[in-house]
């Protein structure tokens, strides 16, 4: 009998210790999984019938807040100007896990549940008030990124403005863009019916052109070559380099030329800051090969190529805003790295990527990390968190950054005297990349900064599947941008 008693109290205290592994297992290991699935209707009622908090712009104008509405949910997501913000904040549906954007990089901080927030959770349960949500302040300049988005108006392409000596990213546009008002609404068959129409396709709006997708930077990349030449001692503005009408890719048949007759230099050779000024591809395909591929894809890590750059949040605020990498080849042949080093073959940039070079060169060759949020207030405006300023690397020293700076004011001063701006000196940097079946289309490319003797913004302008010079292109939107920007 004790036997049997033994094995059945056994069996009892093993089936006990599976429920509590299995309760465990469900309520922490698994419980953001649970959380986070579509199929979990009391989720998504929680999270719908939270106090979402606000996102804000720079000068507290309200790009995003939860309103109060008549029905199972409590509260409505609404979105001011929608389509102009919708790179920065994303979107936050009732179908549709926050997936990008601010929504949800900082989600939990927004919905009130991030653990910086208990205090604040326990003080509306005892007190019987509703809990709202931390308010997400951001660097975004509703001006400026007005101005970056109007330029653009219907074209496909993306314009980035950072804070030089910050990192702050002042705007950030992609257009087509969407209206996340259209996901947010709460009749399930419209905001399916609208994530549907928006998500079809490879240029869905909702791709953030600024971070998410990669171009050919064109000529934009001639400042890493000639970052990378100068960090080598060998090369000033003024040494000489080979150049010439036209250049045979090493091993190939296969000839380079360059747009402007300028870009040629005389009997062969052309100054480097002239091949900056004139764009010299053949100038640069040959100091790219005589670089060697390891310099110049060194100089790219240092700027951020490479790497997946986190633009916001961790995984403890929600899912990261990230850009996708930019790319140098690796170990190309020396035909193929004459390509790369005029910005064209296997080389592939976001424009957030390229306003980065802006602003490292325009800071004295250090490169800063970044960021979209200057701080994160509670309900109660308590300051839970505030941005500061990171250093990402130091790419290049100052001698190089003052010498590539002298090079890109020629750019404006001398081949592109249309991207000047009264009384203020404009570095700058050109870029038209061939694209599409036998380069048949342009994407336009233009980065640079203002003033140049005391750079406050650095910018990317990239204008996708154009049938104009990049200058033509993208430089009179990077120019409308600097003048915003430096009247404030």
């Amino acid at each position: 009998m004790n036997k049997y008693l033994r094995q059945l109290f056994t069996a009892v205290v093993a089936l006990f210790v599976i429920l509590g592994l299995s309760s465990t297992i469900i309520m922490a290991v698994r419980a953001n999984a649970l959380n986070n699935d579509p199929r979990n209707a009391r989720s998504l009622y929680h999270q719908l019938g939270a106090y979402r908090g606000a996102i804000l712009a720079s000068d507290g104008t309200v790009m995003a807040k939860s309103e109060p509405v008549n029905d199972a949910f409590k509260y409505l997501r609404t979105y001011s100007n929608g389509p102009l913000y919708a790179p920065v904040t994303g979107f936050f549906s009732i179908n549709q896990t926050a997936d990008r954007g601010l929504e949800a990089s900082r989600s939990m901080l927004l919905n009130g549940e991030a653990d910086s927030l208990i205090w604040q959770r326990a003080k509306a349960m005892l007190t019987g008030t509703t809990n709202q949500g931390a308010s997400i302040e951001t660097s975004i300049d509703p001006k400026l990124q007005q101005v970056a988005y109007d330029q653009l108006g219907t074209r496909d392409g993306a314009a980035v403005a950072i804070e030089v000596n910050t990192g702050r990213i002042l705007a950030m546009v992609s257009t087509p863009s969407y209206d996340p008002n259209k996901l947010a609404t709460h009749d399930t068959k419209a905001a399916s019916q609208a994530y549907n129409e928006l998500s079809a396709g490879q240029n869905s709006p909702l791709i953030n052109h600024a971070t998410s997708q990669l171009y050919p930077p064109g000529s934009t990349f001639k400042t890493i070559v000639a970052s990378a030449a100068l960090e080598t001692g060998d090369y000033q503005t003024d040494t000489k380099i080979p150049a010439g009408a036209s250049y045979t890719l090493p091993g190939t048949a296969t000839q380079l030329p360059n747009d402007e007759a300028q870009a040629d230099g005389v009997n062969g050779q052309i100054s480097l800051q002239e091949a900056v000024a004139w764009s010299s591809n053949t100038a640069f395909a040959q100091l790219g090969v005589k670089l060697g591929a390891s310099k110049v894809s060194d100089m790219a890590t240092k700027l951020g190529f490479g790497s997946t750059i986190t633009i916001d949040g961790t995984e403890s605020t929600g899912t990261p805003m990230t850009a996708t990498a930019s790319a140098f080849p690796s170990d190309p042949t020396d035909d193929k790295l004459a390509l790369a080093s005029i910005g064209q073959g296997d080389t592939t940039a976001t424009p957030l990527q390229m306003a980065m070079v802006a602003q490292a060169i325009a800071n004295n060759g250090k490169l800063m990390q970044p960021t979209l949020v200057d701080r994160v207030r509670a309900a109660d405006l308590t300051v839970l968190s505030q941005t500061k300023p990171q250093t990402m690397a130091n790419a290049f020293s100052k001698d190089s950054a003052d010498k590539l700076t002298t090079m890109m004011e020629s750019v404006v001063s001398e081949a592109n005297p249309q991207l000047a701006i009264d009384g203020i000196k404009v570095a700058a940097k050109t870029g038209t990349a061939q694209i599409g079946t036998d380069n048949s289309a342009i994407d336009g490319w233009v980065i640079g900064f203002a003033p140049a003797d005391d750079p406050q913004i650095a910018v990317a302008v990239l204008v996708h599947n154009t049938d104009v010079y990049g200058s033509l292109a993208a430089g009179p939107i990077m120019r409308a941008m600097m003048q915003e920007a430096l009247q404030q």
